[in-house]
C-alpha cells in the first residue's frame, strides 16, 4: 500500500513544477505528516524530493529527475480509455486504475503538455443518467465488471417474474443506457446471446474459468439491435392520430422514437389543415393516453374509440377548470 502510494507521490511531484504539503496530502488521501515521512523516505531511496520553506514553500524534484515507473499495466490502460465517464468508472471499481493511468501519462509528456488533462476535463463531460432521477449503481456491478475484463465465466442469479433463476454466463459486455448498466452475455449452455438489467442480478460468482471470446462479435452493433428488438417488442397496440405540424415536430419526443419514426414514414399527405393522420404502435392505450396527453391540443386521437372517450373527459375536465 505504501510502495503505491510513494509511487504516486513521485508520479504527481514529475507532472507539476511542486506541490504543497497539503496538496499532496488531499490527492494520495493521507495526513500532511504522512507526506513529510514519505518526502524523507523517497530522499532516503534516493529521489530528490527537495522541499521548500515559506508560505510559498512545497515539495518538488529537482536535478531533472524522471521515473521509469510510467508503464500502464492492462486495467490503467482499459479505463484510460474509459476516463471521460467518471461515474461510470466510479461504479465499476476503476476510479483507481483511471487515477493512477492518468498520472503516467502526465508524467511521460512533455511540460508544455502536461495541462492536457485538465484542459479536457474542463470542456467536455458525460452525464449519462436521464434528468429528474438518482441512479443508484448495482450492488454487484464491480464483481461483474471484473469478469467482463478478464473473459470469466460467471454463474448469476437473477430476478425473473416471480422468481430466480440461475444461469451460466459468459459476460461480453457491459452497457449502461440512460443511467441503467445492462450486460451482454452468452449463456453457456444455449450458446445464444441475452441482455441482463445488473440490478436484478442477486447473485454473481465469477471462478477462474476463462472463455473463448468470439472475436465477431460487435457489442455496439449488437446491442443497437437488441435495444430496437426490444422497442419494437412492447409495442403491442396502434392506436389512430391526427397531429398538426407542431405535433408531428414533437411526436418523437413524448413516444418512443421507434414508434414515431415507423408512423411518420408509413403517413400520408397532410390535409388542407396541415394536420397529419397517423397509426401510431404503442405499448398500451394506458400508456398511450399518458404519452399523448404531453402533445396538448396538437393531437386527437380518432381511435380506439375508448381511448378517444378518455380524452374527450380530459377535455371537459380542463374546460371545467379554466373556464368554457
Amino acid at each position: 500500500m505504501r510502495a503505491a502510494r510513494l509511487i504516486k507521490m513521485v508520479l504527481l511531484l514529475q507532472s507539476r513544477p511542486s506541490m504543497t504539503a497539503a496538496e499532496l496530502a488531499t490527492e494520495l488521501e493521507v495526513s500532511e505528516r504522512t507526506i513529510t515521512r514519505d518526502a524523507q523516505a523517497l530522499s532516503e531511496a534516493g529521489v530528490p524530493v527537495y522541499a521548500d520553506r515559506g508560505r510559498a514553500g512545497g515539495y518538488r524534484l529537482i536535478g531533472g529527475y524522471r521515473t521509469r515507473l510510467t508503464g500502464l499495466a492492462r486495467s490503467e490502460a482499459e479505463a484510460l480509455f474509459l476516463s471521460g465517464v467518471p461515474g461510470a468508472l466510479r461504479e465499476m471499481g476503476l476510479e483507481d486504475a483511471a487515477s493512477a493511468a492518468r498520472l503516467k501519462v502526465s508524467a511521460a509528456l512533455l511540460p508544455s503538455l502536461r495541462d492536457a488533462s485538465k484542459t479536457a476535463g474542463q470542456r467536455f463531460h458525460l452525464d449519462a443518467p436521464n434528468w429528474f432521477t438518482e441512479p443508484k449503481a448495482p450492488e454487484l456491478l464491480p464483481a461483474v465488471a471484473d469478469a467482463v475484463w478478464d473473459d470469466r465465466r460467471v454463474v448469476a442469479r437473477y430476478r425473473s417474474g416471480d422468481g430466480e433463476v440461475e444461469r451460466e454466463l459468459e459476460p461480453y459486455g457491459l452497457v449502461l443506457k440512460a443511467g441503467v448498466w445492462y450486460l451482454c452475455a452468452r449463456v453457456a449452455e444455449q450458446g445464444a446471446y441475452r441482455v441482463y438489467r445488473i440490478d436484478r442480478f442477486t447473485a454473481v460468482d465469477a471462478g477462474e474459468e476463462r472463455f473463448s471470446r468470439d472475436e465477431e462479435f460487435d457489442l455496439p452493433a449488437f446491442w443497437e439491435e437488441r435495444a430496437e428488438q426490444f422497442a419494437r417488442s412492447i409495442l403491442r397496440a396502434e392506436v389512430v392520430v391526427r397531429l398538426s405540424p407542431e405535433g408531428v415536430r414533437r411526436l418523437p419526443y413524448v413516444v418512443d422514437p421507434v414508434s414515431a419514426r415507423d408512423a411518420l414514414s408509413l403517413a400520408g399527405a397532410p390535409d388542407d389543415g396541415g394536420w397529419l393522420t397517423v397509426t401510431l404502435p404503442v405499448e398500451s392505450e394506458k400508456v398511450a393516453h399518458t404519452q399523448l396527453t404531453a402533445l396538448g391540443p396538437e393531437v386527437e386521437v380518432l381511435a380506439p374509440e375508448a381511448l378517444r372517450a378518455r380524452f374527450i373527459g380530459d377535455a371537459v375536465r380542463m374546460a371545467g377548470l379554466y373556464g368554457t
